[in-house]
């Protein structure tokens, strides 16, 4: 694979809790305009991965590497510049706003104005045409005035991918974007992602394996803290180590 293919790459990722092997020597390789998913039984160390690869853990040990350049050690927020953002970190933190506002204060951050939400009507409002386009984007031309509080759950997922995208980032890392919702919903969130990720790349976590099957172009297995098979879903999904490890043979 040409390296120019990789947008983001982690080497020898490892994480320690006080003697706890959580993530070890992970090596990730995610393909530009892929759906890369991450998945793996409980406590196989996906999430620990994911809060290493945004910088909201620190590694033990490894590098990662986003685009080509060497981000090891950046904070979170360096890194959502550059590019890298991750849903929950600007999702409807104003539950009493508006989804069109909650939009507007996520493009208010990429403009860097973090630090002036109270700025006039007039000005604020020069983001409105962008900020309705994002809201429609998602599915919720509807529900652009109603509290983000009042919103269903499945809603509140549409808007955290709406706030994510205002920050035009060239990837996109999910955090299980399908927990808790219904059927009706898993359908119109994996829709909505395929349509987000047609320019962009996205990796996710994800539990719900006819998603991941149906979404993922590449799926990396975690068992333990390692990787245990990764590729295409109609390969891993008949590996042997990893039926065991979701099936469980004897006590495992």
């Amino acid at each position: 694979m040409a390296n120019e293919d990789v947008i983001l790459e982690a080497t020898g990722l490892t994480k320690e809790f006080k003697g706890f092997v959580a993530v070890k020597n992970v090596n990730l390789r995610v393909k530009r305009h892929t759906i890369h998913a991450l998945i793996g039984p409980n406590g196989a160390g996906k999430t620990t991965c994911f809060n290493l690869l945004t910088h909201f853990l620190t590694p033990t040990a490894g590098q990662i590497h986003f685009n080509g350049r060497n981000i090891t050690g950046s904070s979170p927020a360096a890194i959502a510049r550059m590019g890298l953002a991750r849903s929950f970190q600007i999702s409807a933190v104003f539950p009493h706003l508006s989804v069109r506002e909650n939009v507007r204060v996520a493009l208010q951050r990429k403009l860097g104005n973090s630090f002036q939400f109270w700025r006039s009507e007039s000005v604020l409002a020069r983001l409105d045409p962008r900020a309705l386009e994002l809201v429609g984007a998602v599915g919720l031309a509807d529900f652009a005035e109603a509290p983000a509080v009042d919103l269903p759950y499945g809603r509140k997922r549409a808007l955290e991918i709406a706030t994510t995208l205002a920050l035009e980032p060239e990837m996109m890392l999910l955090d299980e974007p399908m927990a808790g919702l219904g059927q009706e919903d898993i359908k119109r969130i994996a829709s909505l992602i395929r349509t987000v990720a047609k320019d962009r790349t996205v990796l996710m976590v994800e539990h719900n394996m006819s998603v991941v099957a149906d979404l993922s172009d590449t799926i990396t297995v975690l068992a333990r803290g390692e990787v245990l098979a990764e590729g295409p879903y109609a390969t891993v999904s008949k590996h042997p180590a990893v039926v065991e490890a979701y099936v469980g043979t004897g006590h495992g």
